[in-house]
């Protein structure tokens, strides 16, 4: 297990940073974060013309 540790983006502020832009604009910065985003969208448009509701 990762015991932590030291981090220059987080001590210089840039994951804050991004983490701030992302939820400004409303995508994730983030590959797995897009293609989560993506995916609930894609389901969210074949589950609607089919008519189900989640």
């Amino acid at each position: 297990m990762n015991k932590g540790g030291f981090s220059w983006r987080r001590f210089l502020g840039i994951s804050a940073y991004k983490a701030r832009i992302s939820r400004k604009i409303g995508i994730p910065l983030t590959r797995s974060g897009r293609q989560r985003k993506l995916g609930a969208f894609i389901e969210k448009i074949i589950l609607g013309l089919l008519g189900i509701r989640r």
